[in-house]
């Protein structure tokens, strides 16, 4: 089923719910990495493309000029997002394509992104629960494309300098390290990212920077929820809200 939603920065945003809804990662993850002026973005596995969405409107407050694309697999989900870039009147600002990140190379020029971002699936194949939802499934679990394809398709399309933003789980940051030094993306920014203060880390915001030197900024955590399930101050900032109940910060349902 189709659903309109609100996406509190001014635009909305179309899902269908028969396949997932994006949650509080894709939110994280758009804020994260700072934007300049005249970026040229990138963004993989995009779903119904929240994070093109938000990026629009944060460079829209700042008056920087930005290109932005989206690229995924499912023709559903791109076509939804195409919806919300045609509602939200950036058809000359944002761009989405249905394709395979793992053939990035015949929709994009090499070395043509100034910052690529990535929400992608968090679970190996053969690990933890896979819906019976093909998409819901896709949208958890490395069927349609593994980390190593991920920080592949950065690596190829990312000038030098250019920053990659992706969040993971904290458990896959040994495999995440080591493909990341593969395609000669620095780690320079950490940020884990836990439900509540006395609770372990769910999620791992990275920014690595392509061809930089070797030096690693570990931030301090990020805390979802104060006691209860009332977002944190930093959470109702993300979000631009003054108060709220708590949401959804599990992966996309």
């Amino acid at each position: 089923m189709l659903r309109r939603d609100d996406l509190m920065n001014g635009y909305i945003i179309w899902q269908d719910t028969d396949l997932f809804c994006f949650g509080i990662d894709a939110v994280l993850l758009a804020h994260y990495p700072s934007l300049r002026r005249g970026d040229n973005i990138l963004d993989l596995c995009t779903g119904f493309a929240p994070v093109p969405l938000i990026l629009s409107a944060e460079a829209s407050k700042k008056g920087y000029p930005v290109r932005i694309s989206g690229i995924e697999i499912q023709e559903s989900a791109a076509s939804c997002a195409r919806r919300s870039v045609s509602e939200n009147g950036l058809d000359d600002t944002v761009r989405i394509v249905t394709g395979d990140i793992r053939k990035a190379g015949e929709y994009f020029a090499p070395a043509s992104f100034s910052l690529i971002t990535c929400n992608p699936p968090y679970l190996p194949v053969g690990s933890g629960f896979v819906s019976e939802n093909d998409s819901r499934a896709a949208a958890r679990t490395e069927l349609s494309c593994t980390l190593k394809d991920v920080v592949s398709a950065a690596g190829r399309l990312l000038k030098m300098s250019g920053r990659f933003a992706m969040i993971h789980r904290p458990e896959r940051l040994p495999e995440i390290f080591a493909r990341l030094e593969e395609y000669r993306l620095t780690p320079k920014r950490m940020r884990l990212v836990q439900p509540r203060v006395h609770e372990e880390p769910t999620m791992v915001l990275i920014e690595a920077v392509r061809g930089a030197r070797s030096s690693l900024k570990v931030e301090a955590p990020l805390i979802v929820y104060e006691n209860g399930s009332s977002y944190t101050e930093e959470i109702n900032a993300i979000y631009g809200r003054n108060t709220v109940s708590g949401g959804d910060a599990d992966r996309q349902s």
